[in-house]
């Protein structure tokens, strides 16, 4: 059974905003649906990252790429990130996300060798998440000294899809998306990939 936000979704039934986003998979083959894990302490999220060396470096891509016409998922995509300005993970965040210090020396790269591994994996599928992680990237490519230098594809903020059906979204993360339309989140919740799989199911 189709939930009441993937129902709209399939149908196209919202506002015109929506239609110029989501709603605009009758031109694409495909939809990415994307989701950003970034370096966090402690009460960063209430300071909104103001202190000294606090950034919203990129951590974790997950993705997971739709049929425009079904919305089954056709492929996925995870990668981490080596942050430059904080190397080192905060226990915090080793303790939300469940990546650890060790695993991301091991297999993390640099944030412009993901970023075009995400970019060659969306190809020009529509970009989709919850809230804003495209600023994400673009505080990223900004940090690292590329801004201007490297795309940012087209994207559509899920959450307001939500909103345009009356569901309250606030203080409400990625993978609170799919429990809001009343289907169950499976995985690890602030894991970039099961995120972004929660989203789609949504």
């Amino acid at each position: 059974m189709l939930t009441p936000i993937r129902l709209r979704w399939e149908r196209g039934e919202s506002c015109g905003s929506c239609r110029q986003g989501v709603f605009g998979l009758a031109k694409k083959r495909a939809a990415v649906v994307l989701d950003v894990e970034f370096t966090a302490w402690d009460g960063s999220l209430a300071r909104n990252w103001s202190l000294s060396r606090e950034h919203k470096e990129v951590v974790q891509i997950g993705a997971v790429k739709l049929d425009a016409e079904t919305l089954a998922i056709r492929d996925e995509f995870e990668i981490l990130v080596q942050p430059r300005v904080n190397p080192i993970l905060s226990d915090y965040l080793v303790v939300l996300t469940g990546i650890s210090n060790e695993r991301l020396a091991r297999e993390g790269v640099d944030f412009i060798s993901a970023y075009r591994a995400f970019l060659n994996f969306s190809g020009d599928a529509q970009i989709c998440a919850w809230g804003r992680d495209d600023k994400i990237f673009a505080e990223n490519l900004a940090l690292y000294g590329w801004q201007g230098c490297m795309p940012l594809l087209p994207y559509y903020d899920v959450s307001e899809l939500y909103r345009a059906q009356g569901i309250d979204t606030t203080g409400k993360r990625a993978c609170d998306a799919g429990p809001l339309a009343g289907v169950p989140f499976e995985g690890k919740q602030h894991d970039g990939l099961d995120d972004a799989r929660g989203v789609a199911k949504g």
